[in-house]
């Protein structure tokens, strides 16, 4: 078995559209709320099903269905897609967009990135009969490879676009199949965090899970689960299959994946990478099993406490975090942790959290998650003043630069912590 250890810079290639495409679905406001009440209970018995939430992944004016079915040419038929892209529809706060675009080319803007994503990374896997199955490419320079973060991401994003490509839904099947294939040589529930596998297996990564079970709960939103798949089932099977192997059993963290040993010397439960602390995903998952709801609280404390104690000026997170169990604390990752020198700097994980965050705020509205996306959004202010693309590639806690050149992946999910 084969733990997690990519080099953070090598999946710039992958990070930078897929990134890029699902801050631009906040820009179009094209997300599907999640429904509760058509889901079975998490498989574990003591785990209860929380009431529904108040405000759920985001808010959404449903068009009513027509009678008729409707067969695109993908082959598919079933009901009306609930949630077309682009909805037009407010998030709980009020939002702020970009004032130099109309609505119609942000939607435009949208189209036009994924469109190149799904032309660059999108790869149909020849089989020789049965569905079809897709998986995302790497990149250019590796195109054979795919990692389980490049699923998530093709899936929430093929999801958010039903209504704009006929062929979103058979691409998202195709790609959650893909992932199907190559389980996890620990849990078996989730999938390997890349194909093609080391002969001795892969382990998960906690991300590329979490996005596949939040992209499952809005298919089951967007076209129901009376298909091919049963998207309300698969995704409560994820839910239970996180919680139970990749969530720390005192900590209430996400771990880096089902590899880690919860009581492990050097990587454990109290040792997370900033990117995992998924809100939004939490949120949606606690519809389902109420046992998500600690996780989100600790996610909040953890990030509320290296805000304090490490990047008061600039809200910066380090892309790991240790604890130090002395001083009971949590601190930066020191160089080598898991990655590279980069490990306790905002580097290509840490680069994803105002995206995390500021969905969590957009979809729920949390406080806490408001204070900790305008810290974010002042310091990108700082740092780029009137010129975007003095935006740097990687910083120091203090907000140094660390690389001097532009790069979608830093800049995008700043944005959307704009929209707060």
């Amino acid at each position: 078995m084969a733990k997690k250890t990519q080099d953070g810079e090598s999946r710039l290639f992958l990070f930078l559209e897929s990134v890029v495409v699902m801050s631009l679905l906040a820009f179009s406001l094209a997300s599907c709320n999640v429904p509760t009440d058509s889901f079975p209970e998490a498989s574990s018995p003591e785990a209860p099903v929380s009431a529904r939430s108040q405000v759920e992944l985001a808010e959404l004016e449903v068009q009513p269905e027509p009678s008729a079915p409707i067969l695109s040419r993908n082959g598919y038929a079933g009901k009306a897609i609930a949630c077309p892209f682009p909805q037009h529809t407010s998030y709980v706060v009020n939002a702020i967009l970009p004032d130099h675009r109309t609505r119609e080319q942000l939607d435009t803007d949208t189209v036009r990135a994924y469109e190149d994503w799904k032309s660059a990374y999108l790869v149909e896997v020849p089989v020789e009969s049965g569905a079809s199955l897709y998986r995302v490419a790497f990149s250019a320079a590796q195109p054979d490879r795919t990692v389980s973060e490049g699923i998530g991401y093709g899936m929430m994003i093929a999801v958010s676009m039903a209504g704009h490509d006929p062929s979103a839904r058979q691409y998202f099947d195709g790609l959650w199949r893909f992932a199907r294939q190559h389980p996890s040589s620990i849990d078996s529930r989730l999938t390997a965090w890349q194909v093609p596998e080391n002969p001795a297996g892969d382990a998960n990564a906690f991300d590329g899970d979490a996005d596949m079970a939040l992209a499952l709960l809005m298919a089951d939103k967007q076209w129901g689960s009376d298909g091919a798949v049963d998207y309300g089932n698969e995704a409560v099977r994820v839910i239970t299959a996180l919680r139970e192997s990749a969530i720390g059993p005192d900590s209430a963290l996400p771990m880096l994946g089902d590899w880690v040993d919860p009581e492990g010397e050097r990587h454990n439960q109290f040792t997370p990478r900033s990117s995992d602390f998924m809100l939004a995903n939490f949120r949606a998952f606690s519809n389902v099993d109420a046992h998500w709801l600690p996780v989100i609280d600790a996610s909040l404390s953890v990030i509320q406490e290296m805000q304090r104690d490490y990047s008061a000026e600039t809200g910066l997170l380090p892309d790991f975090i240790e604890h130090d169990s002395l001083l009971k604390r949590f601190r930066p990752a020191q160089p080598g942790f898991l990655e590279g020198a980069h490990d306790g700097q905002y580097y290509y994980n840490a680069g994803r959290v105002p995206l995390r965050v500021a969905m969590d705020v957009l979809t729920s509205g949390d406080p806490t998650s408001l204070a900790i996306a305008g810290r974010l959004a002042k310091f990108a202010v700082k740092a780029v003043g009137d010129d975007p693309a003095a935006m740097g590639a990687g910083f120091g806690l203090d907000g140094s630069a660390i690389g001097n050149y532009f790069t979608s992946f830093f800049a995008s999910p700043l944005a959307v912590a704009l929209m707060t």
